[in-house]
């Protein structure tokens, strides 16, 4: 069973599929941040999932998401 010890922040947990994550496929330089210049791949979402009650993260819902510039996916268009 996992425990207290086991367990990493939100704040680690976003930069483990962001920042790190690119870092360890050798794409930190078009990846993994919002940087002018970078690939602008990202997700708005219903909830700072930094600020909400940890056990309420997974009920976070994703509004938009945007891949390269340009919107994929937003809540309610067709």
């Amino acid at each position: 069973m996992l425990g207290p010890d086991q367990r990493i922040t939100a704040e680690e947990g976003l930069k483990s599929i962001t920042i790190w994550g690119a870092y360890q496929h050798f794409e930190e330089k078009q990846k993994g941040s919002l940087e002018p210049g970078k690939l602008a791949d990202m997700v708005v979402l219903s909830d700072d999932p930094l600020k909400v009650d940890p056990m309420k993260i997974a009920d976070i819902k994703v509004l938009q998401t945007i891949k390269e510039g340009v919107s994929v996916y937003k809540v309610g268009a067709n």
